[in-house]
């Protein structure tokens, strides 16, 4: 068995799409953030410190060379012929929209790219954006928007100084689902003041509004973040192993299956990784993940009370 066999996992859905492997490559675009630089705050999140996820630090290269790079590491590594270019750091929709269109373009005329994935926030994906991103559907290109949510909790938000509330969120899903533009929502497990209930909670209410993919993430403490200041201090307590493998599996089951997981962990890289030290262990998280659906005789939209009535 395999965890497709219990989640219906991005990965397993573009095989089924195209046929052949189908890998994303980060991209780092130079972009900054409306909450670095004073347009809505200062500082960042309280957990964020891109360098801990982004594999193109501060975009070194330019976009075709960094598509080049991972396109070569990842071929060799899986025999992949295709890819996504995935604008990962940072608020890839945060610019005007020409300069927007020329990164976008530059990406997709790379060799093997068959599409976009563009990560951004909530606040920060106007109309024209939208339309932009359509435009590219339209043509036939794989296209998703990866909305940052994190929680739907605005006293959360608040917390972890992300400068935006569930309101925005709403809007912008809304506004993309309008256009049929699929619709990836982040969502961070363990943020500070949160319990399960709270998580449980923020995807119930996303599924509501209407989704197509999730991607699911334990809150990890990096350095160089006030998340590191507050855990060094005592004041924030990561979540176990064990927990977080139990929540994952309640979510997975509470998801409808047609949903699709982009992700069920994150990961950061050590020396950056303060806590909890099993944040590095993707493939660790992830069999065990498998390992507690499993174990429950459970999969993604069946829960072990459906299945004991034959659902």
């Amino acid at each position: 068995m395999a965890l497709s066999d219990y989640v219906n996992t991005f990965g397993q859905m573009l095989l089924s799409r195209y046929g052949e492997r189908v890998h994303k490559v980060s991209v780092d675009a130079g972009f900054t953030c409306p909450n670095r630089d004073g347009t809505v705050g200062r500082g960042g999140c309280t957990f964020c410190n891109n360098r801990s996820f982004s594999p193109n630090s501060r975009a070194v290269a330019s976009v075709p060379q960094q598509i080049a790079a991972g396109r070569d590491v990842i071929g060799r590594r899986t025999g992949a012929r295709r890819f996504l270019a995935y604008f990962q750091a940072y608020t890839n929709t945060y610019a005007d929209i020409e300069r927007l269109k020329g990164h976008y373009d530059t990406a997709l005329a790379q060799p093997g790219v068959i599409g976009l994935s563009v990560g951004t926030r909530p606040d920060c994906v106007p109309g024209a954006v939208l339309d932009l991103l359509a435009a590219y559907q339209g043509k036939g290109h794989e296209v998703w928007l990866e909305l940052g949510l994190q929680s739907s909790f605005d006293e959360t938000l608040r917390r972890v100084n992300r400068g935006h509330g569930f309101a925005e969120y709403r809007q912008t899903l809304h506004a993309a689902r309008e256009r049929d533009l699929p619709v990836c929502t982040h969502l961070i497990a363990g943020l500070p003041g949160e319990k399960p209930f709270h998580i449980r909670t923020t995807l119930q209410r996303v599924l509501d509004e209407g989704v197509d993919g999730l991607k699911l993430h334990p809150l990890h403490v990096v350095k160089g973040t006030r998340l590191a200041a507050e855990w060094r201090r005592g004041e924030y307590l990561p979540w176990r192993f064990e927990e977080y493998i139990a929540l994952a599996a309640d979510l997975v089951e509470m998801t409808p299956p047609e949903i699709v997981y982009h992700r069920l962990t994150g990961t950061a890289r050590e020396p950056l990784l303060l806590a909890p030290h099993w944040c590095s262990w993707k493939w660790r998280v992830l069999n065990g993940i498998e390992d507690e659906l499993a174990r429950r005789g459970t999969r993604q939209g069946v829960t072990g009370r459906q299945k004991k009535v034959g659902n």
